[in-house]
């Protein structure tokens, strides 16, 4: 049987994942991966996540699974709505790029949309890789006339893959910085992989 992972690069030619962080929390994700909000809150590290979208996701059970805090979660792009609201702090941010071989892990979740959203669905990787609708996931804009279509894709926008627990540092295989400031900031973190600057992604 295909794996979820190798189906995924089939049908998008894509071969990451993108996690999106401040660069202080690098040392500690070098030592402990990439860690749900539980575990995260354990250690000292800076958020980029609002509180009230916190708060919705605190209160998500994933039907046959754990709550959602216990997942570590990864976008299928970085050219989202997240990003772009976080554009005033982008000298402070990377975008981590992880291998899409994570979707073979054990007790991985798929959702269509954001997973703190009222119609998100949740599925295991290699059924929710052929219900995403990657044309709109990978589309460059998610604004429509359409009010409801603009909620609806906007969501679309941040499918994610959820990971229990962690996603180890050695899934990490290279990050993206708004510009060489910040390139040389996440360097003297002690960050090992490949460094792309690249102040378009970031909405410069």
């Amino acid at each position: 049987m295909i794996k979820a992972s190798e189906a995924f690069f089939e049908m998008t030619k894509q071969r990451w994942l993108y996690n999106i962080t401040a660069i202080e929390n690098i040392p500690s994700i070098i030592r402990h991966g990439i860690l749900c909000y539980e575990l995260a809150s354990k250690y000292p590290h800076t958020s980029i996540a609002l509180s009230s979208v916190q708060d919705r996701r605190n209160k998500v059970q994933i039907p046959n699974g754990m709550k959602l805090h216990r997942y570590a979660n990864l976008y299928f792009t970085y050219h989202n709505p997240m990003l772009y609201a976080r554009q005033a702090q982008a000298e402070n941010i990377c975008i981590l790029l992880i291998s899409c071989s994570v979707l073979d892990t054990s007790g991985c979740i798929v959702t269509d949309r954001n997973a703190a959203t009222d119609l998100v669905k949740f599925y295991p990787p290699e059924e929710g890789i052929r219900q995403i609708e990657f044309d709109k996931v990978f589309a460059q804009y998610w604004i429509h006339d359409d009010p409801y279509e603009q909620i609806n894709h906007k969501a679309i926008k941040c499918a994610e893959v959820l990971v229990p627990h962690k996603v180890p540092y050695d899934q990490i295989m290279g990050a993206c910085v708004v510009s060489e400031n910040a390139k040389q900031k996440l360097q003297e973190t002690g960050f090992d992989r490949t460094i792309s600057v690249r102040p378009k992604v970031f909405y410069r």
